[in-house]
């Protein structure tokens, strides 16, 4: 929310508790979705059993599925950070890892973030909104706050893969985008909104979508 504001924006807080008639009003004036990070996504919503996945909340997950649904038809800019950019790859018809070892850090103010590699795509729109002068790869030491992710063949049809990190069992996708450039879709791993553990170049990541959001609007 700070970020949002910082950049701009006009933010609409909603969580599971808000009624039909505040969630109509809400998607009816949005010019743009933000998921934010939290609790694991249902693994039911990608046909797989709890196997790994903890503290799910499936009044959250009905709620952003539900603002996803009217933000696609709208076809209004969406920005998913963390449990975000995993709710959409979900919600598009993606799979997750519902656990992953070493990609966590003590809890947010408790100790200093843990950190690793961000590779961010040359050709993908990620890469110009970070760093906009550079032509090569894009490579970023940036937070590790989550127990979940997802690899290339878990990418939901549409999205395609717009940054990763090496992993000892895999290569993981952290930052994601659509594969249609005339849609502003963009999900990313880290935790971006905090800045004593994320490079300054994020910034750039929340003007640019409360930019598209306004200019949506």
């Amino acid at each position: 929310v700070e970020r949002v504001v910082a950049a701009g924006g006009e933010p609409v807080v909603l969580d599971e508790t808000a009624t039909d008639a505040q969630r109509g009003a809400a998607f009816a004036a949005m010019d743009g979705l933000l998921l934010s990070g939290g609790a694991d996504v249902d693994p039911a919503l990608y046909g797989q059993a709890t196997d790994g996945a903890v503290d799910i909340e499936p009044g959250r997950d009905a709620l952003e599925l539900a603002a996803w649904r009217v933000a696609r038809e709208r076809r209004l800019p969406v920005l998913g950070v963390c449990r975000g950019l995993q709710a959409i790859n979900v919600f598009a018809g993606g799979s997750l890892i519902q656990h992953l070892d070493g990609h966590t850090s003590p809890a947010y103010l408790s100790g200093p973030a843990s950190r690793h590699p961000l590779r961010v795509v040359s050709a993908s729109r990620m890469a110009r909104i970070l760093r906009p002068a550079d032509r090569g790869n894009v490579v970023l030491s940036v937070n590790t706050y989550h127990h979940q992710a997802m690899r290339r063949d878990q990418l939901a049809p549409g999205l395609v893969v717009a940054g990763t990190t090496p992993h000892p069992e895999g290569e993981l996708v952290e930052a994601i985008e659509s594969a249609d450039p005339s849609e502003v879709i963009l999900g990313i791993q880290c935790h971006p909104e905090r800045t004593e553990s994320t490079p300054p170049e994020f910034m750039r990541l929340w003007a640019f979508f409360v930019d598209a959001c306004r200019r949506r609007g």
